[in-house]
């Protein structure tokens, strides 16, 4: 991303942002100072959590330490996406906060209007996809599994992981049970290229994607019923419940004939022209 692009302004205050997981992450203390008159956003941030509860407990979920450019280079810094600031700027009591919601729009892409309905943005997901040459009926599955993973980690948000590892290793445990591979494995399985960006879940079939979101439902459901805490609870679940979808796949191999994980890809050929070919 060009780093001319990582400095904005709003009423000639600047506003530092860097850029993260494809999108823009904000400085938040810039954000504070300019919908606030004070020279210390720091303190004012202290006292704006310990007003606001929730947001303090939720903080680490939506503040993340990234490396900002500076006037004296780069320095790790408290940053939040579009969403994250929403959140944020519904406990700083200011008359430019409906000013900058629209601003934020603006530089922020769409993200506010479809963090307000959530239809919008799966509105956009569908349209992506189908630009990509998926069909619809898969589309309605792939974006239903992602709504399933959403409630899987938040859950595990709750219970305190909160490393990326930590959602990897819970990742591949259901994985491995469910379909006898890590997600790694799995990419290797169906030829993906080591380097790829490629979404594991972008070249999964129908019924990957179904016996992927039975694990990962089953999952949240098990985590819930046991009340896990942490890493070793919640992996002990994900295994459960990836063994509960991958008793089921194995079911339905034998009464079917054929195996369920396949080394096909879209990297080639879209899943559409695939389907059209084999039907």
């Amino acid at each position: 991303m060009d780093e001319k692009n990582a400095l904005v302004v709003f009423e000639d205050k600047n506003i530092r942002r860097t850029w993260f997981k494809d999108e823009w992450w904000f400085v938040v203390e810039d954000v504070v100072l300019a919908l606030i008159d004070s020279k210390d956003p720091k303190q004012y941030i202290q006292r704006m959590k310990q007003r606001d509860l929730e947001l303090e407990n939720g903080w680490v979920q939506i503040v993340h330490t990234l490396l900002v450019d500076t006037v004296g280079g780069k320095q790790k810094m408290n940053c939040a996406n579009t969403e994250g600031l929403f959140r944020i700027i519904q406990s700083i009591p200011s008359p430019k906060a409906e000013p900058f919601k629209l601003w934020l729009a603006r530089v922020g892409y769409e993200r506010v209007l479809e963090i307000e309905d959530p239809e919008l943005a799966q509105k956009r997901m569908k349209e992506m996809f189908r630009q990509k040459g998926y069909s619809d009926p898969w589309i309605e599955k792939r974006v239903r599994g992602i709504a399933v993973r959403d409630e899987l980690t938040d859950e595990w948000k709750q219970r305190g992981i909160e490393k990326q590892k930590d959602f990897a290793i819970l990742t591949a445990e259901i994985s491995k049970a469910t379909f006898g591979m890590t997600p790694n494995e799995y990419k290797q399985h169906k030829n993906l290229p080591k380097q790829s960006k490629a979404n594991l879940r972008d070249h999964m079939n129908d019924m990957e994607l179904i016996f992927t979101m039975l694990g990962e439902g089953v999952t949240t459901e098990i985590t819930r019923s046991k009340d896990s805490k942490h890493l070793e609870e919640c992996k002990a679940a994900a295994k459960e419940g990836g063994d509960v979808a991958g008793n089921a796949r194995k079911d339905a191999e034998r009464k079917i004939g054929r195996s369920i994980s396949t080394n096909d890809n879209y990297l080639a050929e879209t899943e559409k022209e695939k389907r059209k070919r084999l039907s």
